[in-house]
Order: structure tokens, then C-alpha cells, then sequence
């Protein structure tokens, strides 16, 4: 038996232009596992289709961002010598793939993932199911999430799934689809492992204002494409200890948004390029890693300013690359559309013959060279 694949899906709707949650959550991952050459096959899907699930009634936000999302993956450094870049909603095989898995899912265990749960609370949609106002409801294409996301996952034979720790229940939604396919109709489909960042503090980086979630609906974001004086407006505004009101006044790390963002972003070359920025009138420090800064902050003294404009330096040097790579990205858009243009030749072509394998393992496939005639020699006994 030839050795299983090692094969990668993951992917973004695109609602707008990527944040830096986004990166450290999974994109950065993918850039990494794509370069380590351990993997045979990566899949980078635009779930545009997913994304009109809760945006039926403004297609054209969710048209306009397939490009926003394609410059975003490129400039971050995903190359489409070594991943498919591809379009979901390209991929005919995906939607058929999620009708039948939909036959192997109860509408009780949809209604107990978390995630499904989180994400209805979230965009406000009223639990009522009387019928009397249709917004009022949840779109039955948005409660279907997980079983799409299924689909898109077995259908490519993906091992692995990199995404952020939001997501583990979703996964676990794709592992029982797959056991219970396996189960009535034969081995077929390939169980994923998710593989979650390695950082803790980048499992679901904060938004901005100190809540649990960086959200565009939220406004409490930084865009990987924001200019470095976004970027620093933004991080002095950002949620820090409400208690440290005195520079003198000792300050609490946990929870405190910013050094939630240095844990995720800060490296140890950083303090010797932008130690400047905790030399002060009336104080000043010479900080050689990050243990030190949450040391000096918890025993008091050290002002959020000093640690803020750090972490904007930071910041800023992590995206200024992938800022320049952008704007050369920009003045070659052609070039872009054909990226995804050809990786979804590649996808459609994996997708349709998984789709294959799961509809002869259905008995569904009746046309198939030599299905049909063994079916009519089965079915021809009844009547003779």
C-alpha cells in the first residue's frame, strides 16, 4: 500500500482584508509548514461560498474581497509554486460533497458546536424558529458551516488542518463525518489532525479594545496591510491594565492586551534595535528580553507609553515586508486572478475525484464504465 500523503487545507472568507490575528492564528504557521517541505500537497482556499452564508444580501463585499485575501496570502509569503491558491465557490464538487454529508450530521449536534453557537451569538441571529421573520432566524447555509467545512477538508484528503484554537470544534465536527462515512459505506475519507499555533498567546489573539476576539464586524483590528502609522494610532489606543493609572502604580501583564500582542510578536533581536523606545526624560531602561519589560511593569515605574510605542516598532517590523510585497502585488493584479485561476484547476481536480471515490463507495455512481451494466443484469433478475 502506497504511503498516505501528507496534505494541507486551510483558508479564510473573504469578509475583508486579513489582520494580524489572522496571522499569528494560522498564516504565519502556513507560510512556515509551506516552506519546510514536509508536506506533499497545500490547499489555501478562499471560502467565498462560506462567506455568503451571513452575507446573501451583499454579495458583491464578499466579490471585492476575493482579491483583498489573495494579496494578503501572497505577500505573507504563501508562494503558488508550492500551494494552490484557489476560489471555493469554483469548485463544484465541494457543494455536492456537503448534500451528502449532510444525511450523516443531526441538527441536535449542530446545534451543540461551540463554535456554530459563538458565531450565532456573535452576529445577533434570534434563536426563534416560528417563522415569522426569516431575519430573525439563522440562514440554514451559515448552521451548516461545519458540515461545508467537512466537505472542503475531506475533499482534498487533508492530514493536517493549521488554524486557530477557535476552530478545534469544527475539526472534531470533520473527524465525526468522516468516522461515520467510514462506518456505513467503507473506508473512503482521510481523518484530519488540526495543528494549532505553538505560541499560547497566538491560540486567539485579543482585538485592540481588550475583547476575546479580534473581529472586523468589531472594528478592533490591525490590518496586515495598515500603513505603519495605522498601525502605531491603533496601538496607542489599545486596552492595557485600567488599574495602572500612575506610572509609578504597578501594572498587571495577565490579560493586559499589549503584552498579549509582545508574547505573540516580540523577538529578542528587537531590544537591541528598538530599545530607544524605553528611554525617557524621567526614566529610563535597558531591557534585553521581554521578561525583563513584564518585571519592571509589574513592579511599577515603567509607563504604558514607553511599552507601547515598543510594541508599535514591533509591529511594524513584522509588517513593513509584507506591506512592500503588497503594493508590488497591487500593480500586477492579472497576475494575481491567474494565481487563483490555476490553483483551482488544481482543486477541481483533486475535489472531483475524491467525489468519485465517495460516490462509488455510496453505490450512487450508476454511470460509471461497467457500473450501469452490472446494475441492469442485477436489477433485470427481478423481472425475468
Amino acid at each position: 500500500m502506497a504511503e498516505q500523503k501528507k496534505i494541507i487545507l486551510t483558508g479564510d472568507r473573504p469578509t475583508g482584508r486579513l489582520h494580524i490575528g489572522h496571522y499569528v492564528g494560522s498564516l504565519r504557521r502556513r507560510v512556515e509548514l509551506q516552506n519546510s517541505g514536509a508536506f506533499d500537497e497545500i490547499y489555501i482556499m478562499i471560502a467565498d461560498a462560506q462567506a455568503l452564508t451571513d452575507n446573501a444580501d451583499n454579495p458583491e463585499k464578499v466579490r471585492q474581497n476575493i482579491i483583498e485575501v489573495a494579496l494578503d496570502y501572497m505577500s505573507a509569503g504563501l508562494d503558488p509554486a508550492r500551494s494552490h491558491l484557489f476560489i471555493q465557490s469554483q469548485v463544484a464538487e465541494l457543494t455536492e460533497l456537503t448534500f451528502y454529508y449532510m444525511n450523516l450530521v443531526t441538527v441536535q449536534r449542530l446545534q451543540r458546536n461551540p463554535t456554530v453557537k459563538q458565531e450565532i451569538q456573535l452576529r445577533g441571529y434570534s434563536e426563534a424558529s416560528d417563522g415569522s421573520d426569516n431575519k430573525a432566524g439563522t440562514p440554514v447555509g451559515f448552521f451548516c458551516y461545519p458540515i461545508s467545512q467537512a466537505s472542503d477538508i475531506t475533499a482534498f484528503r487533508a492530514t493536517t488542518v493549521p488554524v486557530g484554537e477557535d476552530q478545534e470544534p469544527m475539526i472534531e465536527q470533520t473527524r465525526e463525518i468522516v468516522r461515520k462515512f467510514n462506518a456505513v459505506y467503507g473506508p473512503t475519507l482521510v481523518e484530519p489532525e488540526i495543528l494549532l499555533p505553538d505560541n499560547a498567546a497566538c491560540l486567539r489573539l485579543p482585538g485592540t479594545d481588550g475583547k476575546a476576539k479580534m473581529s472586523k464586524s468589531l472594528g478592533n483590528c490591525i490590518y496586515l496591510s495598515d500603513s505603519a502609522e495605522e498601525v502605531r494610532a491603533k496601538v496607542r489606543g489599545m486596552y492595557t491594565d485600567p488599574n495602572h493609572l500612575q506610572v509609578s502604580d504597578p501594572g498587571r501583564v495577565e490579560g493586559n492586551t499589549v503584552f498579549t500582542y509582545l508574547d505573540a510578536f516580540c523577538k529578542p533581536e528587537h531590544f537591541g534595535r528598538f530599545g530607544e523606545c524605553f528611554h525617557g526624560k524621567k526614566a529610563s531602561f535597558d531591557f534585553g528580553s521581554l521578561d525583563e519589560v513584564k518585571a519592571q511593569y509589574r513592579a511599577g515605574g515603567l509607563g504604558d507609553v514607553m511599552v507601547k510605542n515598543f510594541l508599535a516598532e514591533v509591529l511594524n517590523d513584522t509588517l513593513e515586508p509584507i506591506r512592500r510585497r503588497r503594493k508590488a502585488l497591487e500593480q500586477d493584479l492579472p497576475y494575481v486572478y491567474e494565481v487563483l485561476r490555476q490553483g483551482t484547476e488544481v482543486a477541481r481536480a483533486k475535489a472531483a475525484q475524491t467525489l468519485a471515490d465517495v460516490k462509488k463507495a455510496m453505490r450512487i455512481n450508476y454511470f460509471d464504465p461497467g457500473v450501469l451494466e452490472e446494475l441492469i443484469k442485477e436489477q433485470s433478475e427481478k423481472y425475468k
